[in-house]
């Protein structure tokens, strides 16, 4: 007799609010998962919004605050950009790895890889007719460490909580949820070693786990005017060892695009 098919449930949590900053965001999501029904078990699979974390963390940034200097100026006429946003782009940057109009590719600060390091104006409140960005968080695997831990001993269960945002990638058009930050799950997995369906041995494979999970996640999400932030999934199983979403990034030397 064939065993059932393995499968998985992602759900969206309906009515979940605007997150402002300073916002207790486990508050909300223990509000959010017992008005939505869910029972929270060991196993499930918590993936937030980057901006809902990033604003309760009080990572907005008014325009009006921000002085550019002298090298955001110069820049900004290069890609015709506000001074300002790029000064807050130096700011949360190692270096730039390139430029287009439009766009400054980066390494962030965090190691990641990415256009305008991850600020953006979209889906922010510009209240009082002031302009706002929001940064990313400042420690996304530790902000999934320390929810994870809340939501763990809240529900007696033992959760895995991801940060998804939406980046783009060299060789491919458009842009997908990565997991920007992770606790609970292997981040990635390693198949060097196990068979494939003949019997030979994987030499190097390895699986972005957790940006499999964020993508999934964002197909509820959406890019827009979804306002779906948190998605709860459960039936996904893994037996690989647990690491932070920090392990997903390249390191410099095996990178062939810089």
């Amino acid at each position: 007799m064939n065993s059932p098919s393995p499968s998985i449930e992602l759900s969206a949590l309906a009515g979940f609010p605007m997150v402002q900053p300073g916002d207790d965001l486990f508050a909300l999501l223990v509000a959010g998962l017992e008005q939505n029904g869910v029972a929270v078990q060991t196993g499930d699979v918590i993936v937030l919004a980057q901006k809902i974390v990033s604003k309760a963390e009080g990572r907005l940034v008014r325009l009006a605050d921000v002085v550019p200097s002298a090298r955001a100026e110069e820049l900004a006429r290069e890609v015709n950009k506000d001074s300002r946003i790029v000064e807050l782009i130096l700011s949360e940057s190692k270096s730039v790895v390139t430029k287009v109009p439009g766009v400054l590719i980066v390494e962030h600060r965090l190691g990641y890889v990415m256009a305008n390091a991850g600020i953006d104006q979209s889906n922010v409140d510009h209240k009082d007719g002031e302009e706002y960005a929001l940064l990313l968080p400042m420690d996304p695997d530790e902000s999934c460490r320390q929810l994870k831990a809340k939501l763990d001993a809240h529900f007696g269960a033992e959760v895995a909580v991801l940060i998804n945002d939406s980046f783009g990638r060299p060789w491919r058009l458009g842009v997908t949820g990565v997991a920007l930050g992770s606790a609970g799950v292997p981040s990635l997995v390693s198949l060097v070693g196990k068979p494939d369906l003949y019997g030979r041995s994987m030499r190097v494979s390895e699986i972005a786990f957790a940006d499999e999970i964020a993508a999934a996640a964002s197909l509820l999400m959406g890019q827009t005017d979804a306002g779906t932030p948190v998605v709860h999934l459960r039936g996904l199983q893994w037996d690989a060892p647990q690491n932070p979403a920090a392990t997903l990034i390249r390191p410099k030397k095996q990178d062939l695009f810089r």
